[in-house]
C-alpha cells in the first residue's frame, strides 16, 4: 500500500506540471498511464465477510487464537518455540497490518481501523518494542483509551520491566520513541497530513500531561488537565491548526475544554 500511495503522490505532482516540465524530467504519457493502471490493478488480500485486510493469503487458514490464551510459561514464544512453529502459527510479533493504517492513516476511516485492530491486536504478541506505540496510537484514536495506555504503559516501561526478557541485551531505543509517539500520535492525537491536528484527551489515570515541539518554523507547547486542552505558540508566525475538530488561528494561545 505504501509503494502503491508513493507512485500515486508522483503522478498526481507530474501531472501537475507542464509539459515542458515533464520532458525534461524525461516524464512521458505512456509512463504515466502505466503507473496509473499499476495502481488500479494492485492487490491488495482482504476478507470480504469479515471486512478486513488480510495479513497474508493462507493467514486466515491458521488457527486462530488470542495470544492471551498462552500459557505463562510459553512467553515469550521467540524464546521458547522454533521458528517453524512461530511461523505456522496465528500469532503476529508487531504490528504488520495496523502498521500501514497507521502509516497511512489519513486513507482510512476509523471504522476500517476498528475492525482490523479487533481483528489482530488479540493474536500479537507485541514481542517487538516497535509494536506497542503503534498501538497505542491507533487504540487512542478508535476511542480505546484504556487499550492506548496499557500500550503506552509496555513501550514506556519495556526495559524498565525487562518485559521482553531481553534488556541484557541492550535498550530499545524504538521503545523510548514509541513513547513519545503514544503521548504525541496517540493521547495528543497529532496528525500533519493537511496542517497541524490535534485531538487530545487525558487518560483516566493521569493528572495531565504537556509538551513542546516544532512545527514549520514554530515552537508550541500543548498542555492538557482534566478540564481543557491548551496550545500556546511560544515562537514564530501565526498559524492555523485544527484543535478536537476545530479550524483556528493559533496568534498566541487557544484552549478547548474536556
Amino acid at each position: 500500500r505504501i509503494a502503491a500511495w508513493s507512485i500515486g503522490y508522483f503522478c498526481d505532482w507530474a501531472e501537475k506540471v507542464d509539459d515542458d516540465r515533464r520532458r525534461k524530467l524525461g516524464i512521458t504519457a505512456d509512463e504515466l498511464a502505466h503507473m496509473r493502471d499499476v495502481l488500479a490493478n494492485m492487490y491488495y488480500p482482504a476478507d470480504k465477510e469479515l471486512d478486513i485486510f488480510v495479513q497474508h493469503d493462507t493467514f486466515l487458514d491458521k488457527e486462530l487464537m488470542a495470544a492471551a490464551d498462552l500459557p505463562a510459561d510459553q512467553r515469550p514464544i521467540n524464546q521458547n518455540w522454533a521458528w517453524d512453529h512461530i511461523l505456522r502459527s496465528c500469532f503476529i510479533k508487531q504490528a504488520d497490518v495496523l502498521q500501514g493504517l497507521y502509516f497511512l492513516n489519513h486513507l482510512y476511516t476509523n471504522e476500517e481501523i476498528k475492525r482490523n485492530f479487533d481483528f489482530y491486536e488479540p493474536m500479537t504478541v507485541h514481542e517487538s518494542s516497535l509494536s506497542p506505540c503503534v498501538h497505542s496510537i491507533l487504540a487512542a484514536q478508535i476511542g480505546y483509551h484504556d487499550k492506548a495506555v496499557e500500550m503506552y504503559k509496555r513501550t514506556a516501561r519495556l526495559d524498565l520491566d525487562n518485559i521482553n526478557n531481553d534488556t541484557d541485551d541492550g535498550l530499545h531505543i524504538t521503545s523510548m520513541a514509541g513513547s513519545w509517539l503514544s503521548m504525541a500520535h496517540g493521547f495528543a492525537g497529532m496528525r500533519t497530513v493537511n496542517g497541524l491536528s490535534l485531538n487530545p484527551f487525558l487518560p483516566d489515570c493521569w493528572k495531565g500531561y504537556g509538551f513542546q515541539f516544532k512545527y514549520r518554523g514554530r515552537t508550541l507547547r500543548l498542555e492538557v488537565n482534566p478540564h481543557e486542552a491548551s496550545v500556546r505558540l511560544l515562537s514564530g508566525k501565526p498559524l492555523e491548526i485544527t484543535l478536537c475538530g476545530e479550524k483556528l488561528c493559533l496568534e498566541n494561545e487557544l484552549k478547548h475544554t474536556l
